[in-house]
């Protein structure tokens, strides 16, 4: 099985249950046919950009999120233009090079986060609502994964 193969399995098992380790994950591969460890787990989830999010019945599990409904345009524009990501409580800003924080802002919105509430954008910061604390540190780790 290929690695392209793994890669695509992964986030079918992370999509279809909570998963909350990488040993958790290791093992449901395993059971798949694949014969990998969790060092390359842990490769493979830095690769593929997923993070830890908040789950239905557990209290973490991996999620990634879908950075391919971003343009390409988006996406140059977002790695070169956004200077700082923070966050307090449910508030997400992210500072960003003067002229550039609705066309962030944009970006962001493309991505549909399920988390997010809305986004305002001035100049050079643009401010995330987040629906609870947990979610913004969600949407920090995807959007510093981009």
């Amino acid at each position: 099985m290929s690695k392209k193969n793994r890669l695509e399995d992964i986030i079918s098992l992370i999509n279809e249950f909570e998963i909350e380790t990488q040993e958790e994950l290791t093992e449901k591969l395993n059971e798949k046919g694949y014969n990998v460890s969790q060092a390359t787990v842990s490769r493979d989830i830095r690769n593929l950009g997923i993070v830890k999010g908040t789950g239905f019945s557990k209290k973490s599990r991996f999620v990634k999120f879908n950075t391919g409904k971003m343009s390409e345009k988006y996406l140059n524009m977002y790695k070169h233009a956004v200077l700082s990501i923070t966050a307090a409580n449910n508030l997400v800003v992210i500072k960003t090079l003067e002229g550039n924080a609705n066309s962030v802002g944009a970006a962001i919105d493309s991505m549909q986060f399920t988390q997010i509430l809305g986004t305002i954008a001035g100049d050079d910061t643009l401010l995330i609502i987040t629906k609870k604390d947990s979610d913004a540190e969600l949407v920090i780790k995807a959007l510093r994964n981009i």
